[in-house]
């Protein structure tokens, strides 16, 4: 394709036809709304399920253990089951979960830009941390 930087990288501002399977590849991979937010949280360090469930707020523990593990079956998380009592268990971006990174930060960006603020005047969500590649 002439409008590609390399074979799989796309040259700033050019998208057409033949970039809708990798997008739709890759948003099946994602699966359901509260992939991106898992992938956000997990960016900042390894979690338990429970730190996770609180900090995601409105999620149901089945949606949760849900998208937890389409995540882990693509290969985006990785679960890591410690012997205590009770059992802990920890979940982690893999290298191919961290390669979304940057994706988040240009939909924060795009939120920044576009996104209604419904609290303004309240204290800052823990997902306004800043974000770096």
């Amino acid at each position: 394709m002439q409008h590609m930087m390399d074979e799989k990288h796309l040259s700033p501002g050019v998208v057409d036809e033949k970039c809708l399977p990798p997008i739709r590849e890759a948003l099946q991979v994602l699966g359901n709304k509260w992939s991106t937010l898992v992938l956000a949280h997990l960016f900042f360090s390894p979690q338990r399920f429970n730190q996770l469930r609180r900090k995601l707020g409105e999620i149901s523990t089945k949606a949760l253990t849900d998208t937890l593990r389409h995540l882990e079956r693509n290969e985006i998380v990785e679960r890591k089951v410690f012997p205590t009592v009770p059992v802990t268990v920890e979940y982690s971006l893999t290298e191919k979960g961290r390669d979304f990174q940057l994706v988040l930060i240009e939909m924060y960006n795009w939120g920044q830009k576009w996104g209604k603020r419904e609290h303004e005047n309240q204290q800052d969500h823990p997902m306004d941390q800043k974000i770096t590649p």
